[in-house]
């Protein structure tokens, strides 16, 4: 199993990279949402990866977090969801905007990927929904793009180097942190991702208290 691939992009296509691996390219497929967050040709690049093993296919898929490569497995579980229209929805949502739809039940935004039907979205959302929460908990570890190993990467005139910006997201420690301790209290976990997920879409910076206080509210009895 080809677990991470670090090495120098060699080209981009329209859903794949090349990295060149001391002087052995790998293909490694991608979402649009990776391939954009790549540097340019010629730059260092590492992808988490997981290897497709068929009868007559092998194929490489590239994810930039531990996270998003688990929605990719979690996906794919799912009845006639296969790599190409996990890669849709996670190009679309990205692993936060899929952990939201899941937990709130929103197969709307699944719907939003391209190839996805509104039966196969309803399955995503059916299927997963008690799934979700684990994967939701490993945010809390941060996990984050894989670091880059010198050794395998040839030397390259210097020159300046972007700046990767991380983009915007909701605490996910706390949201872990919250749907713990909702466990704990006894709720099911599809009920309590949902809950953490409406609260945290309503107030992105409250704390692990203020999300608890929050979804409790919402897990009340109404009435």
């Amino acid at each position: 199993m080809i677990g991470r691939i670090a090495g120098r992009i060699e080209y981009k296509g329209l859903d794949s990279v090349l990295i060149d691996v001391r002087g052995v390219g790998y293909i490694v497929h991608c979402s649009d949402r990776t391939l954009a967050s790549l540097p340019g040709v010629g730059e260092a690049a590492a992808l988490w990866t997981d290897l497709l093993v068929r009868e007559d296919l092998l194929q490489l898929f590239g994810f930039p977090t531990l996270v998003e490569k688990e929605w990719h497995r979690l996906l794919m579980s799912v009845q006639g969801v296969g790599a190409k229209a996990s890669l849709a929805i996670l190009g679309t949502l990205g692993p936060d905007g899929v952990s939201r739809a899941i937990a709130l039940g929103d197969w709307n935004a699944v719907k939003a990927a391209k190839g996805i039907g509104p039966k196969t979205a309803q399955r995503v959302v059916n299927e997963l929904k008690d799934k979700a929460p684990a994967v939701m908990a490993m945010g809390a570890a941060g996990q984050a793009a894989p670091a880059l190993d010198d050794a395998v990467i040839e030397p390259v005139a210097p020159g300046p180097k972007p700046v990767a910006k991380a983009p915007p997201k909701a605490n996910v420690s706390a949201q872990a942190e919250a749907l713990s301790a909702l466990s704990n209290l006894g709720y099911a976990p599809g009920e309590a991702a949902g809950a953490v997920a409406q609260a945290a879409g309503e107030a992105p910076e409250a704390d692990t208290a203020e999300l608890i206080r929050a979804a409790l509210k919402l897990l009340a009895p109404k009435g």
